[in-house]
């Protein structure tokens, strides 16, 4: 899968690539000649990770590993 980051885009085509809704296709021209066609999909849920302002680097290091750790040993 190839992967572009909208930062690296100019405003316009970033908005414009943003802003396409599920199933609104947004054609890529080149010289007039469509070059690819994307499809836009569902909307990423927002992320609902709240960080404490409070708690320090590594008790949030701690957290993320204990997470992480759950979860390999859950898959396995």
């Amino acid at each position: 899968m190839k992967r572009l980051d909208l930062d690296d885009l100019p405003p316009k085509a970033a908005a414009l690539l943003a802003s396409a809704e599920d199933g609104e296709e947004v054609l890529l021209v080149r010289n007039g000649a469509v070059v690819a066609r994307l499809v836009g999909g569902p909307a990423a849920p927002a992320a609902e990770t709240q960080v404490d302002p409070a708690q320090s680097a590594e008790d949030r290091a701690k957290e993320i590993f204990e997470l992480f750790r759950s979860s390999v040993e859950d898959e396995f």
